[in-house]
């Protein structure tokens, strides 16, 4: 019986891993229950605890039904003015709670708290008053910060928005806008005085059309007064080979609207690098058929009479000049002509006779 053929041997071993491979997806995973029993947890340790919210919170303080209800802390005033408001803080905990207290934020920084550090006794809620002074020179508009509590192990942030009397101004401004690839990229910054809340539209074309178009939405941030916020636009189905030019425009209430632009080459990298082979190709075929035709002319024999003024013909030697191997006048030693003696003996024999 002859050997198999390679190909045969192939296919065989081909057949042979396509068994091994459904065994292998098929095979079940091993249970959580098999693990060894030196990796459970420890019986003393309560993995739902790190897990459990903690005991404590910080939040406005409220009065009434409505007792703690607010979501972050708002005060309106003039520059100039002191505002009054209360934080608290409730110790669920079955051991006292010692707190810190700052401001953080364009806002935070002008809050000063009755009391830095606060301890609540356990199972008590405590009340701590804080004072927040809008600057002098401050602009009309919105200002924002946050109060933050820490207890030293975790730390609980409570926003304040501050509305800042007197004429506002909203403006917004679309910067930096690039495409790249599938990712179309750009900056909103908020020029004015005025908490903005921006909207935004995207639009694509091309030369052969519009390839993009999103109306306005809302995006999903809040925009402070001097705030910068970089954010990027998904194009996933951006075009392969197409000179696009994007413009986004943005909105926000109070009449703030800017738009922006910006172009794009889409070329594919297979087809840019074949063409730049066959470019390079093409001009070094070039060179090499004026190099052999230069080689050729330089070789072809000249007609006879055809000699070019000023031009010696070949083997023509000019006065004075030396020939290329040829010795000079000084190399050369001074010359006697020789006979043979048998050529010189009859003439002496000769004159012997005259």
């Amino acid at each position: 019986m002859s050997p198999p053929t390679p190909r045969l041997r192939r296919a065989l071993l081909v057949l042979a891993a396509v068994p091994a491979a459904l065994l292998c997806a098929l095979a079940p995973l091993p249970a959580a229950a098999d693990a060894p029993a030196d990796t459970a947890p420890a019986a003393d340790t309560a993995p739902a605890a790190t897990a459990a919210p903690a005991d404590w919170t910080a939040r406005p303080a409220g009065g009434g039904a409505d007792r703690d209800a607010r979501p972050y802390v708002y005060l309106e005033g003039t520059p100039g003015t002191a505002l009054q408001d209360r934080l608290a803080v409730t110790n669920s905990g079955r051991a006292p709670l010692t707190v810190r207290l700052r401001g953080d934020g364009r806002a935070g920084a002008w809050i000063g708290f009755a009391a830095d550090t606060v301890t609540v006794p356990a199972r008590t809620r405590a009340e701590v008053p804080f004072a927040l002074t809008v600057p002098p020179d401050a602009v009309p508009g919105d200002a924002s910060g946050e109060v933050v509590a820490d207890d030293g192990d975790e730390e609980i942030r409570v926003p304040v928005r501050v509305r800042i009397g007197g004429p506002t101004l909203a403006a917004l401004t679309v910067e930096d806008v690039e495409i790249s690839g599938g990712t179309i990229r750009y900056a909103l910054v908020n020029r004015g005085n005025a908490m903005l809340e921006p909207r935004l539209a995207v639009r694509a074309d091309g030369m052969f059309g519009t390839l993009l178009d999103r109306p306005e939405r809302p995006l999903p941030l809040e925009l402070a007064p001097g705030r910068r916020v970089e954010r990027t636009e998904p194009w996933p189905d951006a075009p392969a080979l197409d000179a696009v030019t994007v413009r986004l425009r943005v909105t926000a209430p109070g009449g703030a609207r800017d738009e922006a632009e910006a172009s794009a080459t889409y070329i594919p990298v297979a087809p840019a690098v074949g063409g730049g082979l066959l470019v390079l190709g093409g001009l070094a075929l070039l060179g090499s058929g004026a190099y052999r035709r230069r080689r050729t002319r330089r070789g072809d024999p000249e007609p006879p009479g055809a000699e070019q003024p000023g031009v010696e013909p070949p083997g023509a030697e000019q006065p004075g000049a030396e020939q290329p191997g040829a010795e000079s006048a000084d190399d050369r030693q001074p010359t006697t002509e020789t006979r043979p003696l048998v050529k010189a003996g009859p003439l002496v024999k000769a004159g012997a006779e005259s």
